[in-house]
């Protein structure tokens, strides 16, 4: 083979990678983390943590080879004076009254955001007298934390246009909804608008339930995948917010827009012949996993990263004061 044929057959296609920015942690999420591993400072190995505190694998196993120990039920813990973190998601009412019971060192890693949701739907249900309405998915944790902050049939859950046009409320005129922080923004905003046509009167949250995080990597899809012949998203399968930035990039007529949780995932026969990806990151997948995946095409292609901005966030939560002295 001469020099020419054999550069011709070793050279890689050129590929052009934007990478949304924001994408990856939260405020939530990087508070929750370092919840637990400032326990583990503090306080030593083993600390019990209910829940994925957040939902990436990645995540979880590293905590868990610090010496963090996830439940999922109360009862698997045995007696211990070691602290009990609940997850980012936020728990039932429940919770925390039977882990009180138990006289648990409880640590709680629930985002200020969804606390915010929390306390709203206490507010409209004891002080306003309202029906509530929550829009979110069945089962995920955060649903049913929410939920579970009022007595059984005060809050029904509402998941599709279809059930918004379904639903028959006790009162219409006393009703209000909520939000599940890491929806659709575009389908919760067909759900409202149908729910605020059925019934006129419904109160709507003082301030956006759908947490700025969620809004923002949205936003910087919408404007990638519209540009690019396919989109990755680093994320869990179980991780809400991921899953709706695969279908934002669909929606906005991406041809192929993928969920993997790291470089191995990759089925690389999707991704022959494209000249430009997006990538971005859900808010519980840290960086490591993003740059792996550049990695990884690297490998393949000949690529030109270029970073496109939509938003910047500054955004800081305060740690449970149990560990602001560890954290000072």
């Amino acid at each position: 083979m001469s020099d020419t044929a054999s550069l011709a057959a070793t050279t890689k296609p050129p590929l052009e990678i934007r990478l949304c920015a924001p994408r990856g942690f939260c405020a939530g999420v990087d508070r929750a983390i370092q919840i637990v591993e400032l326990a583990l400072e503090r306080f030593g190995a083993p600390v019990y943590v209910r829940h994925e505190i957040v939902h990436n694998r990645y995540v979880v196993d590293s905590l868990r080879a610090k010496g963090a120990i996830f439940v999922e039920e109360l009862d698997e813990i045995p007696e211990t004076d070691q602290p009990v973190i609940f997850s980012a998601h936020g728990v039932a009412r429940v919770v925390p009254e039977a882990a009180a019971a138990r006289n648990f060192f409880q640590l709680d890693a629930t985002c200020p955001l969804v606390t915010k949701v929390h306390r709203e739907a206490e507010i409209l249900h004891r002080k306003r007298d309202r029906e509530i309405v929550l829009i979110g998915h069945a089962g995920h944790p955060e649903v049913i934390g929410t939920m579970g902050q009022l007595p059984p049939g005060a809050v029904t859950l509402i998941e599709t246009e279809a059930d918004a046009r379904a639903f028959t409320p006790r009162d219409p005129d006393r009703l209000a909804w909520i939000t599940q922080t890491t929806l659709s923004v575009d389908d919760t905003a067909a759900i409202v608008r149908i729910l605020t046509e059925r019934f006129p009167t419904i109160m709507a949250p003082h301030k956006d339930d759908i947490c700025y995080a969620t809004t923002n990597r949205q936003e910087a899809v919408k404007r990638v995948g519209a540009e690019v012949d396919a989109m990755i998203v680093v994320g869990a399968p179980n991780s809400s917010n991921s899953q709706r930035l695969r279908e934002v990039a669909e929606r906005v007529g991406c041809p192929v827009s993928v969920l993997v949780q790291r470089a191995a995932d990759i089925d690389w026969a999707r991704f022959e012949g494209i000249a430009r990806l997006g990538i971005t990151a859900g808010a519980s997948a840290p960086e490591v996993l993003v740059e792996e995946v550049i990695d990884s095409f690297a490998e393949r292609f000949d690529v030109r990263v270029e970073v496109v901005t939509t938003a910047a966030e500054d955004i800081t939560f305060a740690l449970p004061r149990q560990l602001r002295e560890a954290a000072e």
